[in-house]
């Protein structure tokens, strides 16, 4: 039996294994047979959050994990993200039965507003007829269990969502250079567990690996460091290899938290590189923002992102093949 420890999520009675695997990596595998094997091997490590978004690699990371995840759904907790970025609830109801038939299920276990990013972004969210009620409106119709948001950007805009809206989980970057830079560790995480909302860790290495490829910390201080910060629900990880999943369940099968004295000594190895952003570039750049999210706010596409790229890549295609 998989050694990961398993944490209450929210004030809900569920139980989840403190390690999550992220869809966005999933679908930057080099196959799908490679998706495939990281997703069976994640549900026999005792992997059971699984994380994807409606917009992620144009619907091929939902894609890929619906057709891993057969006869394995009920095995794991699924959780999409509705991508509106304040468009209407009519819209979000569309992608949500897009998700559902992409992920080959009848409902999700968590479904939640996608890139809380921009200042704007809370009010869009809650306005009549926005994302928030489409939120309430599917889980009425038993098409999702529970109910959250996402954002890598400010935590002021995550305590806005928190202050207006009543939510089961929030989604979050959490890691030692957070600490230092527009914390929402500081922030929001103390917010949210006054509220009893889980928290879901995200980009524990920083979303890219640099600070381990840069030798400042190893991949094991940082998955360690997120997952022993007090308050976190599970560390979502994103893993396109095999080989980054077997660490991260090798960490994850034997972990010791930290004590407060190892997460402030980690804190502080982060320090000297951590004032800038660096290592944060999704909180200070365009580098991290989905296509989606700025077609929708009237801003110019990122041409250097993933999606951007892979649409340009399809369309030349298909020209081509005419």
């Amino acid at each position: 039996m998989s050694g990961i420890p398993q944490r209450e999520f929210g004030k809900s009675g569920v139980k989840l294994a403190a390690l999550g695997l992220g869809g966005h990596h999933l679908g930057d595998a080099e196959s799908y047979s490679t998706a495939e094997r990281i997703v069976h091997a994640a549900v026999d490590g005792g992997v059971m959050f699984f994380d994807n978004c409606w917009e992620y690699h144009n619907g091929r990371s939902e894609d890929w994990m619906g057709r891993a995840l057969k006869g394995r759904r009920d095995k794991v907790f699924l959780m999409t993200k509705v991508c509106t970025h304040g468009r209407d609830k009519a819209l979000a109801m569309k992608m949500l039965d897009q998700s559902l038939r992409r992920l080959q299920t009848d409902h999700l276990d968590l479904w939640q507003l996608h890139g809380i990013s921009f200042d704007n972004d809370p009010d869009l969210a809650f306005k009549t007829g926005g994302g928030y009620e489409a939120l309430l409106e599917a889980k009425k119709q038993g098409k999702i269990r529970f109910i959250g948001f996402t954002g890598h950007k400010d935590p002021k805009l995550h305590l806005a969502m928190l202050q207006r809206g009543q939510f089961d989980a929030l989604q979050m970057p959490l890691n030692p250079f957070d600490s230092h830079f527009h914390s929402f560790e500081k922030a929001v995480l103390p917010e949210a567990a006054k509220r009893r909302v889980a928290v879901l860790g995200m980009k524990p290495m920083s979303g890219s690996g640099d600070p381990v490829k840069k030798n400042i910390l190893t991949a094991e201080e940082l998955l360690r460091y997120a997952m022993s910060l007090p308050g976190v629900t599970l560390t979502i990880s994103g893993m396109e290899k095999l080989e980054y999943l077997q660490g991260n369940l090798k960490v994850a099968q034997s972990f010791t938290p930290m004590t407060a004295e190892e997460l402030e000594a980690t804190r502080k190895k982060a320090a000297p590189a951590a004032a800038d952003g660096r290592f944060e570039l999704y909180k200070t750049s365009i580098k991290y923002d989905n296509p989606e999210a700025r077609k929708a706010h009237g801003f110019p596409e990122d041409d250097q992102s993933k999606e951007t790229k892979e649409k340009l890549e399809a369309a030349k295609g298909k020209e081509e093949g005419k």
